[in-house]
């Protein structure tokens, strides 16, 4: 029988955090502030960031890597709409695996799932890093990074809508940036640079694709989806959870789908390969010099710093969220992590550590970084897949029609298997560093269960 660990209540006696006894998020999030939110997680504009790398293992064809990567995504989603309707808790693929599985599969895809939230706030730091010493390159690497990340720590904690808020105005000016350069592209197409033509197949696929290499690339992109799922923490912050937040993960997926096959297309186009830029890794400053100028290239670096943050203020309010639930089931201790402020009702303890943990961006490269992340990202998918068929198609008996049997065994299989295909390409950096924190895992799992003969704490009793 599962352990539960929910503190007696206390009285309230003014101290500046909350127990997890007292402590409840306050419900103010709606549909157009969760999706904002998710999409600034994607960060539309990182379709730069990784164009020069993913173009390289396509042999060009980026655009097909991003199709492969959202079909995978949008079977998923599915998974995750369905779940959260049934689990309208903080938690993300940690709670819906142990609520639907069990609580030591749970514990698993948690610590999981935690390898790849912990670590894109940092990725966001490295980017930024990586733009700002582009345009300052007389300034310490180092300083971009402190910087960004008290930034980014000071406005997560005061408020998740201060988050939305600025993440409307970050994603607005996204928005318009992309949309001037894909006018700036089409004219260049069309004065003979690239493919001569805004029109064309070739950069999806040609006489030399290899669908292997397709396959590749899409599990280097997989990452960049990350903010749809990330979203389902939000829910004890979402009016109406279990309606607004399965739409907005299919929204967010769908819309940012779109904008990265758009916006890679046109890349593709004016950049058939990949022989015009000094660094691959870093190609984003020579795109936007080559598709507008200088001028341009210089508005575009600031507005890459803007996507940058955006991203990191919702990744680091997501994996605040997911170490406050852990915390509140004091599966990790509950007295550091399962506490809110008393008059922000945020968990700023969990900020401030995701905050340090994202200095590491000093040293980390965008490769490694990237791979690493996507270990965590394919265990939450392949399991939220697997808890569909489980908790609905076995447990519930929803099995009796065919349209049961169509949503609860058919799309989550599908997706099971599309991110099987991924992990079949996961790279030997994501691998080991996975393997690694999985192992750490299954051993911390041990200790606080003894030896398994016991379930994991738990704030619900199950």
């Amino acid at each position: 029988m599962p352990v539960s660990s929910r503190a007696p209540h206390q009285q309230n006696t003014g101290s500046v955090l909350d127990s997890a006894a007292d402590a409840q998020f306050k419900k103010t999030l709606k549909l157009w502030q969760v999706v904002i939110i998710g999409l600034a997680y994607i960060a539309p504009m990182t379709v730069f960031d990784t164009f020069g790398i993913v173009s390289g293992i396509t042999e060009g064809h980026v655009p097909s890597a991003y199709v492969l990567a959202l079909l995978g995504i949008l079977f998923t989603a599915v998974s995750y709409g369905v779940l959260v309707r049934r689990f309208p808790e903080s938690g993300s693929a940690y709670t819906y695996t142990r609520r639907a599985i069990n609580p030591h599969v749970g514990f698993l895809v948690g610590w999981s799932s935690l390898l790849d939230y912990l670590l894109l706030p940092m990725v966001n730091a490295l980017l930024a890093k990586l733009y700002l010493s582009v345009m300052f390159p007389e300034v310490p690497a180092w300083a971009w990074v402190v910087g960004f990340v008290t930034v980014m720590s000071l406005i997560n904690m005061r408020s998740i809508n201060l988050v939305a808020n600025f993440n409307t105005l970050f994603v607005a000016i996204q928005a318009v940036i992309i949309g001037v350069f894909i006018y700036l592209t089409v004219r260049g197409l069309h004065s003979g640079e690239g493919l001569g033509t805004s029109w064309s197949l070739l950069p999806f696929a040609d006489q030399g694709t290899h669908f292997n290499a397709l396959v590749a690339g899409a599990t280097i992109l997989c990452f960049s989806f990350l903010g749809f799922d990330a979203v389902t923490t939000l829910s004890e912050e979402t009016e109406n959870a279990q309606k607004v937040i399965p739409r907005a993960i299919l929204l967010i997926a769908l819309i940012g789908g779109l904008v990265f096959i758009t916006v890679s297309y046109y890349i593709q186009a004016f950049f058939p390969n990949m022989e015009r830029f000094q660094d691959q890794e870093a190609a984003l400053p020579e795109i936007a010099l080559y598709v507008g100028g200088k001028l341009f290239q210089s508005i575009f670096i600031c507005c890459t710093f803007i996507n940058t943050l955006a991203s990191g203020l919702a990744s680091q309010a997501s994996v605040s969220r997911l170490l406050y639930v852990m915390g509140r089931d004091n599966v990790i201790p509950r007295r550091y992590f399962g506490r809110l402020h008393g008059t922000w009702k945020t968990p700023v303890i969990n900020i401030a550590i995701v905050g340090l943990i994202s200095l590491s961006a000093i040293f980390f490269d965008l490769v490694t970084a990237t791979s690493v992340i996507n270990f965590g990202a394919l265990v939450a998918f392949s399991f939220v897949n697997l808890a569909v068929i489980v908790h609905c198609y076995l447990r519930e008996g929803c099995n009796k029609t065919l349209g049961d049997k169509f949503k609860y065994l058919v799309l989550p299989t599908i997706g099971f298997c599309i991110t099987a295909i991924l992990w079949l390409d996961l790279d030997s950096h994501s691998l080991l560093f996975g393997g690694v924190w999985a192992t750490l895992g299954v051993l911390y799992l041990a200790y606080l269960t003894k030896a398994f003969r016991v379930a994991p704490p738990s704030f619900i009793a199950e």
